[in-house]
């Protein structure tokens, strides 16, 4: 059987491989580079979907995080020093 093999050992099928290739058009992985976010990834990094709207407005995840960081700011100072956040 193929698949791989969960830390519960349960084993998680990887689906028919063998019809060739069924990436979907749209997918262009072209200008892509191999690796570039696994040292993020293994760090721990999130990800965060974002809806149509908010990805409209905010392009980059440097964007995301200015944002989110001075909310943390404004939440910071508006709370009593026992319940910051």
């Amino acid at each position: 059987m193929k698949g791989l093999i969960m830390e519960n050992g349960e084993i998680m099928s990887r689906g028919n491989t063998s019809d060739g290739d069924d990436m979907r058009p749209e997918y262009d992985f072209s200008g892509g580079v191999r690796g570039q976010r696994y040292q993020q990834y293994e760090a721990g990094t999130n990800v965060v979907f974002l809806d149509p709207d908010i990805a409209k407005v905010f392009k980059d995840s440097e964007s995301v995080n200015r944002a989110l960081r001075l909310l943390l700011d404004l939440a910071r100072n508006q709370l009593p020093p026992n319940r910051a956040a």
